[in-house]
């Protein structure tokens, strides 16, 4: 069967070193379900592990991407009962490819009132944000988040203030994310407006930090000594150094969370966060073909970009 992919055999700028080749996909593993991709998004978590900043645990060559939705052509008896339906195939191969196989048990199915271009985003950002509110409750609190106009962070305030958050200030870079957090609950607050950022961090018992760097830094300088700062992401590039003086910090990473849950627990969270995700507002997708990835790239990566991209595998 053969199977398009875009793989890499080095670290480097995505750009530079992906490639989209045409190969035999090869024999199915015996307890893995073979799915056909639809959809799977562009997300800072794609690009960034070709650079080779986890590259302790990735063995080369790989297929790049970890997320997406498609159909199941072929699958063990004992899930014969998914062939023909829509699953996102996670912890598997990599989905930026035209088949996938994954390990049956953890493929998670879609509903059928989730429509393709939100099904194929539903893993990373929004498990991300549903685990990070279980794990550091908001219920009263006011809360801060950088990178207010990225999509896990649009998840975060809007889940935030749902779970009960007091207030929610968002810290965004590009006017054109202030007028959608503001329609959402989320106040904006503009990173240049040092004053207006540092008394808001003097205010907020909570932060979730994507960016890291100067911002990080300063925002644990002002917090309450009684905040909790949540690390999830370094969207700058640079890290922050930690003093004895700062809130609590906690470095949040969604791959190391989920490798705890049992795969009862791990079906049952996506059976929460369908009903979450469908009421909630999320990024117009913008689709791009397979063949242009290139574009697909170059367009993730426009200042004050609101649709998130995506590569369209098959006949969608």
């Amino acid at each position: 069967m053969n199977n398009n992919a875009l793989t890499y055999q080095r670290f480097g700028e995505p750009d530079a070193v992906l490639r989209l080749q045409s190969e035999n996909k090869g024999a199915r593993a015996a307890d893995a379900l073979r799915v056909e991709m639809l959809y799977a998004p562009v997300n800072a978590s794609d690009l960034i592990p070709i650079t080779g900043a986890y590259r302790h645990r990735i063995s080369l060559p790989a297929v790049a991407g970890y997320e997406g939705v498609g159909r199941v052509i072929a699958a063990p008896a004992a899930f014969g009962h998914l062939l023909g339906r829509r699953v996102l195939p996670l912890r598997g191969e990599g989905t930026w490819q035209q088949r996938v196989d994954c390990p049956a048990a953890l493929a998670i199915p879609v509903p059928d009132e989730v429509g393709d271009t939100l099904a194929a985003r539903a893993f990373i950002n929004p498990l991300a944000a549903q685990l990070m509110l279980k794990l550091y409750p908001v219920t009263g609190k006011q809360v801060l988040l950088t990178a207010a106009g990225s999509d896990c962070a649009l998840l975060l305030g809007q889940w935030a203030l749902g779970s009960g958050a007091r207030a929610v200030y968002g810290i965004h870079r590009s006017p054109a994310h202030a007028e959608r957090l503001a329609a959402l609950g989320i106040i904006p607050v503009a990173q240049e407006d040092a004053g207006a950022v540092c008394h808001v961090a003097a205010t907020s018992e909570g932060v979730f930090d994507a960016t890291g760097g100067a911002l990080a830094q300063s925002l644990l300088e002002r917090m309450p000594k009684k905040g909790v700062f949540v690390s999830y992401g370094l969207l700058s590039g640079q890290p922050f150094t930690l003093r004895h003086h700062y809130p609590q910090v906690h470095w949040f990473h969604v791959r190391n969370t989920f490798a705890t849950l049992t795969t009862e627990q791990w079906q049952a969270e996506f059976q929460s966060l369908w009903p979450r995700l469908i009421s909630s507002h999320s990024s117009h997708a913008v689709v791009w073909p397979f063949a242009n990835w290139h574009d697909a790239l170059t367009h993730y990566r426009q200042p004050g970009r609101v649709g998130k991209p995506l590569l369209k595998l098959t006949g969608a």
